[in-house]
């Protein structure tokens, strides 16, 4: 995620009621949301078919803007049978070239791969195009103990890590190098995992705020609609490594995570966040399922602040 500057006060929503939340309209459809900030507009990228596009200029107003990709990248059929949606993208900016990552998979399957694509000319009036497809920077296989899902670009000051992961053993973190790909021979450390079947732990997210490291993860079940059961948790570390663990002291390694933000009158499920800063002010972007729209995906962006204890608060 890139830190952003926001241009202008923002109007906050009386409904969905939730404190701090922003009053989007437009193009509010998307799953798995990360924004960031390119010249003078914000560009949000989404889970979808060739990786959907939606631009806006204040944060409020969404536009749809084409797709990264007019195609999904051949190798992506091909190394991943019955593939379709390109899953949870993050976008980030390295030494002026903007580098995305992506999921490729299938429902229930650890045969999976994370893609990358970068763009050196990044125009956030057509942000569809100029992508270059470098291919998948990490597989996994039946055989496999992890699931290459979800991938989240993490720093610890020093070099970028791939965040990433999926039920089969949860959420792992591995070094990349200069140029965005995972360094050869290195094995993922694990971060967080819920041990008891069906380890249901996703979408990751690790943040700096302070004197901490947050991971940030979504608990449960998304994409059933009103029926998900998706809520997004929290732990935390002094180490950018772990071990990180909840507000009970309890590891994230054996199933700990402080609930952030679960279940609403109106949205239900939500999670997959990404946080975006502005200034002083954070924002947990994720989407949720809207009861007032058929239990369609929305998305949603919601000031987060932190308790006297330094933990995140979105309620």
């Amino acid at each position: 995620m890139v830190l952003g500057l926001l241009g202008s006060i923002m109007t906050l929503a009386a409904d969905p009621g939730a404190p701090g939340m922003l009053a989007v309209t437009g193009a509010l459809s998307t799953h798995d949301p990360t924004i960031a900030k390119v010249t003078d507009r914000y560009v949000r990228v989404a889970s979808g078919r060739g990786i959907p596009i939606a631009t806006s200029p204040d944060l409020l107003t969404w536009t749809t803007a084409g797709q990264v990709f007019a195609t999904n990248p051949a190798w992506t059929s091909q190394q991943i049978p019955g593939s379709t949606d390109l899953w949870a993208p993050d976008l980030v900016l390295r030494d002026g070239q903007w580098r995305l990552y992506y999921a490729v998979s299938t429902f229930g399957s650890n045969r999976s791969a994370i893609g990358l694509a970068v763009n050196s000319h990044l125009d956030p009036e057509h942000p569809e195009k100029g992508w270059e497809d470098l291919g998948s920077v990490f597989e996994t296989f039946p055989t496999s103990d992890v699931n290459a899902i979800d991938p989240q670009i993490a720093s610890d000051g020093k070099k970028d890590w791939l965040v990433f992961g999926s039920f089969w053993s949860g959420i792992r973190l591995v070094p990349l190098d200069a140029t965005g790909k995972v360094v050869a021979g290195e094995v993922p450390q694990p971060l967080a995992q819920r041990p008891d079947p069906p380890d249901a732990i996703e979408g990751a997210f690790l943040y700096r705020h302070g004197d901490w490291y947050y991971l940030f993860v979504s608990f449960d079940f998304c994409c059933k609609g009103l029926q998900s059961t998706y809520n997004i948790r929290v732990g935390r570390s002094k180490n950018f490594t772990g071990p990180y663990t909840d507000r009970e002291g309890i590891a994230m390694l054996r199933g700990g995570g402080t609930l952030v933000k679960g279940k609403g009158s109106r949205d239900i499920g939500p999670g997959h966040n990404s946080i975006l800063v502005d200034g002083s002010q954070e924002y947990l972007v994720y989407h949720a399922y809207d009861v007032q729209v058929a239990g369609m995906s929305r998305l949603r962006i919601q000031q987060l602040t932190w308790d006297a204890q330094g933990w995140p608060v979105a309620p």
